[in-house]
């Protein structure tokens, strides 16, 4: 099997992206993740506090808009990167793809893994779905 077919065309986005700027916005915004934690519980408590006397809200259509997208992000995400990871098992081994952090230094996964990490954040969407259509 011919593993230069494996290797990735990088799209131009991917190429620009500054991982030591990404670090840099990381470490001096990370005590902003205590404010955010901290409205988000408001919000959770709030949330259901205000729609305890009220009628749920049907958001069927937002909430698979919401979680489709969420879900094609990934796959896309998982795409770029799976191909990469593959290559690395299949040319340098197991131990390589698990203990080498080579895996981030090229610009398609160094990419997707800070993308991967912020994509967390908005995955808290869901928890407004759950609040609005009162669920458990």
């Amino acid at each position: 099997m011919n593993m230069s077919v494996l290797t990735l065309q990088e799209y131009e986005f991917e190429k620009q992206f500054n991982e030591n700027e990404a670090i840099q916005w990381m470490q001096e915004n990370w005590k902003k993740s205590f404010l955010f934690s901290a409205l988000y519980a408001a919000f959770i408590f709030g949330g259901r506090h205000l729609m305890n006397k009220r009628a749920k809200f049907e958001l069927r259509k937002p909430l698979v808009l919401w979680s489709l997208t969420l879900a094609v992000f990934s796959i896309f995400g998982a795409l770029r990167t799976g191909a990469y990871m593959v290559y690395i098992l299949m040319t340098k081994g197991l131990k390589q793809s698990v203990c080498d952090q080579g895996f981030y230094n090229g610009p398609v996964s160094k990419f997707w893994a800070y993308a991967f990490v912020l994509s967390k954040a908005p995955e808290l969407g869901d928890t407004i779905f759950i609040i609005l259509r009162k669920q458990k």
